[in-house]
């Protein structure tokens, strides 16, 4: 899975032991920035209490699903940023590996903390994304009047 519009960048005098790039540049691009999605099922109910590996592969799906809204992928990632309530080094390597798998070869830069809480009672797991919507997918038009059920804006 690749972008050809997005350019990793990997300095050689940096280590190459780390499993995404230091920076991506894109040419001009329409950009998405999404709030950070939650282990949330459609009821808005926390999903797996308790197993962060779980909450974070509800995550995945649940940003990959709004990036689809607007016609984006995961592969159109420039950047995201991790968030794991626990100060667990296993907790949060058992979280990254969720979110590197869901990325596969698309390794943009990210960003993995941990933190003490989250919103969402019980919610452990959190992933906020920057993306490009390449030339040819679908627009956004702001002005357009809210579907039922979604914000002018999503």
């Amino acid at each position: 899975m690749t972008n050809e519009a997005i350019t990793f960048i990997r300095p050689a005098t940096l280590s190459n032991q780390v499993p995404y790039a230091y920076a991506a540049v894109i040419d001009a691009a329409r950009t998405l920035w999404t709030a950070g999605a939650c282990p949330l099922d459609a009821e808005g109910r926390t999903v797996a209490e308790g197993d962060a590996v779980r909450q974070a592969e509800q995550v995945m799906i649940n940003l990959a699903a709004t990036l689809a809204e607007v016609g984006s992928q995961l592969s159109d990632v420039v950047k995201s940023t991790v968030y794991v309530a626990s100060s667990r080094r296993e907790d949060l390597t058992a979280v990254w590996g969720v979110v590197r798998s869901a990325f596969g070869d698309h390794d943009a830069p990210s960003t993995l903390l941990g933190v003490s809480a989250l919103g969402w009672p019980g919610q452990l797991v959190e992933v906020e994304a920057v993306a490009i919507l390449p030339p040819g997918r679908a627009d956004v038009d702001p002005s357009a009047p809210p579907t039922p059920g979604k914000s002018a804006s999503s």
